[in-house]
């Protein structure tokens, strides 16, 4: 079947609910089917998603690698588990993505992005970002020692791209989407805040404007510029409002973000959506509701091709 995968977190959940799933998404036929269903007690419950639901996902070779608040996981393509690894420094963890046998993730807590050899399973590096204003520095740390960063989650880095160019990384307070050229790391786009899925793409960037209910490409261009909005359902058939103690949970809530082929891309929402927008036609061509629970969002979104 080709067509997507994606991950959700139910935000809001209490112990001994489900907290979020995997799903796999057949555009052609627009049905939908849960995978896995994530329900763990070792978890933290604190603010905001907190530990609960499965976050990021990467494919690589014939393995799914899918990443929960502090462990990466491995599954075959059927889904049964193969093994999952721990690092002290992985915390909160939002997108990963692969690149030239490494994962690459988003330690959001630790404000880092920790590198995870896939041939010798083991997270080999680290880089740690700081700010003062709009100056960033990057310092690399092994996260097999114990003199890596503190946990303080100051810019709560949730997206992570790697290809030839560098290192592309955005937060909810970055103020755009940076770039590491091993060296040094500078501001690639400005971009609002409280943005997700910050990635570059052709001669812009690709986002979620999370806080205007939008999704956006910026191109240097501004004729290129792209807007789509977030879909929303009628209130009445919105379930499960008010039963989030935190109230976090809002419906129109835009994360996860990927690519389908080259001017289509596939958005997430909560209640737990996902919409196909034709960059070329400026429209919203699909949409397919998998929840109309206000809690379960959408995290993480990719190709599947299994």
């Amino acid at each position: 079947m080709t067509g997507l995968i994606a991950t959700s977190v139910v935000r809001g959940s209490q112990q001994g609910d489900s907290h979020g799933g995997v799903f796999l998404i057949d555009l052609k036929d627009q049905k939908v089917e849960q995978k896995l269903d994530w329900n763990t007690m070792a978890i933290d419950w604190r603010g905001r998603g907190a530990d609960r639901g499965l976050r990021g996902i990467a494919i690589h070779n014939e393995t799914l690698f899918i990443a929960a608040s502090d462990e990466l996981y491995a599954y075959n393509p059927d889904f049964s588990f193969k093994r999952s690894w721990r690092n002290q420094y992985l915390k909160h963890c939002h997108e990963i993505v692969v690149y030239q046998n490494q994962i690459f993730l988003t330690s959001t807590g630790f404000d880092s992005i920790l590198v995870f050899d896939i041939e010798k399973e083991k997270f080999h590096w680290g880089l740690y970002v700081e700010t003062e204003g709009y100056q960033f520095t990057g310092s690399a740390f092994d996260p097999g020692n114990d003199d890596g960063p503190l946990m303080l989650n100051k810019l709560h880095i949730n997206s992570v791209t790697a290809n030839d160019n560098g290192l592309y990384f955005a937060g909810l307070k970055t103020g755009g989407l940076l770039h590491f050229n091993g060296k040094r790391v500078n501001m690639s786009a400005t971009l609002p805040p409280g943005t997700h899925n910050a990635q570059p793409y052709q001669n812009g960037v690709l986002f979620n404007d999370t806080n205007a209910n939008m999704v956006r490409y910026a191109s240097r261009d501004a004729a290129e510029d792209r807007a789509f909005r977030v879909p929303s359902l009628p209130d009445r058939h919105i379930t499960g409002q008010n039963l989030d103690d935190s109230s976090i949970a809002r419906a129109s809530f835009g994360r996860g973000l990927c690519i389908v082929k080259e001017g289509l891309i596939a958005t997430g929402s909560s209640p737990s959506t996902v919409a196909l927008h034709d960059l070329k036609s400026r429209e919203t061509v699909l949409q397919v509701t998998l929840s109309t629970d206000i809690r379960n969002a959408i995290h993480g979104l990719e190709v599947w091709n299994f």
